[in-house]
């Protein structure tokens, strides 16, 4: 952090670009806006797939280890891990599934996840159970 403000203050960079530099990690207080800006813009990329130095082997094995838990309950029909492994969608099959149960599926899943996987932040378990009435007029 000092050798970073040491080569700023050398090229003549604006203190408020420094001062948004030390406190991007929080090891300084946010002392203008633009520091909070960097520290929201540091919280975006992060979140994005590769950004934790991590392979794309790694990343693939972590977004099938969260379909495979949210797939191996009775009742689900497929599931989908989506943005970036932040948000897992399953579709239960209603004929076996009621609303009440749906609630309970994704309260456990959600534990499970907990127990068994490692991943920053959290991820939302989203069941879907969609009924659909078909009826023909002849």
């Amino acid at each position: 952090m000092e050798l970073g403000r040491k080569i700023l203050e050398k090229y003549g960079v604006a203190r408020g670009v420094i001062a948004a530099m030390e406190s991007h990690h929080e090891e300084y207080p946010f002392s203008t806006p633009e520091a909070f800006i960097v520290s929201a813009a540091e919280s975006i990329s992060a979140a994005r797939p590769g950004a934790r130095k991590d392979t794309l082997e790694n990343f693939i094995k972590r977004i099938e280890a969260l379909e495979h838990i949210a797939s191996d309950f009775p009742g689900v029909e497929k599931s989908y891990a989506i943005q970036a492994g932040r948000e897992v969608r399953i579709f239960v099959i209603p004929e076996e599934i009621d609303d009440l149960e749906a609630l309970n599926l994704a309260r456990k899943i959600a534990s499970r996840i907990q127990e068994e996987l490692t991943y920053p932040g959290e991820i939302k378990v989203n069941v879907i159970r969609e009924t659909r009435a078909v009826e023909y007029a002849k």
